[in-house]
């Protein structure tokens, strides 16, 4: 079943009007028709519309709600992923998986040792970013998630720590040479629900001693992800994994 994202306005009684890209989705990708089921959120509310099509126009799509019920997709937890700049089309798959996996915002950092330089704007970053963002609202919607993750403007190392700070989170930050000392898991135990957690990911390159020496003075807990070097697109997906188990499996 289809799974949209719609405005507030978009609700009317028992209607729900489609609009905006989605319908060009429903009418010629999917080429849904009357009678189809949809399913329908509206970012930041736990409730899901039940829905179906009762008609297809050029530019919107009108369905009938069924049914609202609570759907909880949503970790307990807000999460903030600051990710080291990759190369090539990596951003975009951490971007992808780390929304199926509950980040709650995406955070570029221009790091050290990253290769990709983006500017906090112009032409270039503005592309890159809403290209981004499109990418996370697309695994929103197949994910089923009740909100959008904001994809932010790049940041250096040290304004990310500082917005880290500014959030109070309990902030992570897996490290190549860092040792295992046994204490990751109970940190992840204590971590409760309602709070907000970040984790630094280093880019291709890692992270570099002054970079580590700077978030450990931020209050960034430097941890390990095991005894393998994982690449910059694997390790945030671990880590967020782990946060799953700790929250969501019995």
């Amino acid at each position: 079943m289809l799974h949209v994202f719609a405005e507030p306005a978009a609700l009317s009684g028992e209607t729900l009007t489609i609009t905006g890209p989605d319908v060009n989705h429903i009418r010629n990708v999917l080429r849904l028709r009357p009678g189809d089921p949809i399913s329908a959120r509206v970012n930041g509310v736990r409730q899901e519309y039940l829905c179906r099509i009762e008609s297809v126009l050029p530019q919107e799509v009108l369905c009938r709600i069924e049914e609202i019920r609570e759907a909880d997709t949503e970790l307990p937890v807000q999460i903030c992923l600051f990710q080291g700049l990759p190369k090539g089309d990596k951003m975009e798959w951490i971007v992808q998986k780390a929304v199926e996996l509950g980040v709650t915002e995406i955070i570029p950092v221009r790091m050290e040792r990253s290769i990709v330089r983006l500017d906090k704007g112009g032409p270039k970053t503005d592309k890159k970013i809403q290209r981004w963002q499109t990418i996370a609202e697309n695994a929103a919607q197949q994910s089923r998630r009740s909100v959008v993750p904001h994809v932010a403007a790049p940041m250096d190392w040290k304004e990310a720590l500082e917005y880290s700070r500014r959030l109070g989170a309990a902030g992570f930050m897996p490290y190549e040479l860092q040792e295992d000392t046994g204490d990751t898991k109970q940190r992840l135990q204590d971590l409760r629900e309602g709070s907000t957690v970040s984790v630094f990911i280093g880019p291709e390159g890692g992270i570099t001693p002054a970079e580590a020496a700077s978030a450990a003075e931020a209050g960034i807990v430097p941890i390990s992800l095991g005894r393998r070097i994982l690449r910059t697109e694997t390790a945030p997906l671990v880590f967020l994994s782990w946060l799953v188990l700790r929250f969501e499996i019995q």
